[in-house]
């Protein structure tokens, strides 16, 4: 079963993701590797915009109903049965799915991962074996963007990812996040991995890409920026009233 996992995830992830860099790193004038994985990093992210859509709608929702979920947890907190049939009215009457929001992270996952293990040991001759007949064969592959090996770590270009990762998150939350009154645990949990996701996660993010190749840093950052755009995009804009 692993092994059908492993040779489905390399025939129709890894593989076409290595000919697609590739090939736009050969017709691209210049044959700039930084430029083309800047142009993968655009092309995933609008093959994969619905599905991030989504996710970021499910997430705006979820915000915008926090206020009413505290209502209904303080009202109903000594009848969790009430609690529970008053949050799901909630969801039924904004037609929200709480789950809605996973499934588009799981088909980014293995997108992520390929690109991951591509990137982790810099593109070269392992990756020029994997070529589909159609696609041309440099004879090598300049790592050099920018003044920047690509295969190789950068631990400003790490830094730099860190902080976008930090604005990312900050424009996914609340604008005013509800403090938890003393005694709600599941809010104060809330806020606690509010806290985790935007402060720990930069810290982390810049932990990684210090001791992997700055080309996967490059991928990171401008997936971050794009990503930074669209959440400014769907959560400046009311959709639950």
């Amino acid at each position: 079963m692993l092994e059908f996992i492993g040779n489905f995830f390399h025939l129709f992830f890894y593989q076409p993701l290595v000919n697609l860099l590739i090939a736009l790193y050969v017709f691209i004038p210049g044959q700039s590797l930084g430029v083309a994985i800047i142009l993968i990093t655009l092309l995933l992210k609008i093959v994969l915009y619905p599905s991030t859509q989504q996710s970021l709608k499910s997430q705006k929702t979820m915000n915008e109903l926090q206020p009413k979920i505290k209502e209904i947890q303080k009202k109903y907190k000594d009848d969790k049965q009430k609690q529970a049939e008053e949050m799901m009215n909630l969801y039924k009457e904004k037609k929200f799915n709480p789950f809605a929001g996973f499934l588009p992270l799981l088909i980014q996952l293995p997108i992520f991962i390929a690109l991951y293990q591509i990137f982790r040991t810099g593109i070269g001759q392992s990756h020029l074996a994997l070529l589909y007949s159609f696609v041309p064969r440099p004879q090598e592959i300049n790592q050099m963007f920018l003044g920047t090996d690509l295969s190789k770590a950068n631990i400003f270009l790490a830094v730099v990812v860190g902080i976008a990762q930090y604005f990312q998150t900050k424009t996914s939350l609340p604008a005013k996040p509800l403090k938890p009154e003393s005694g709600d645990q599941m809010g104060q949990f809330s806020s606690m991995m509010q806290n985790y996701t935007l402060y720990f996660f930069p810290i982390m993010t810049i932990m990684i890409l210090a001791a992997l190749p700055s080309g996967l840093g490059l991928y990171w950052l401008v997936n971050t920026v794009l990503s930074i755009g669209q959440n400014y995009l769907v959560f400046n804009k009311k959709t639950v009233q």
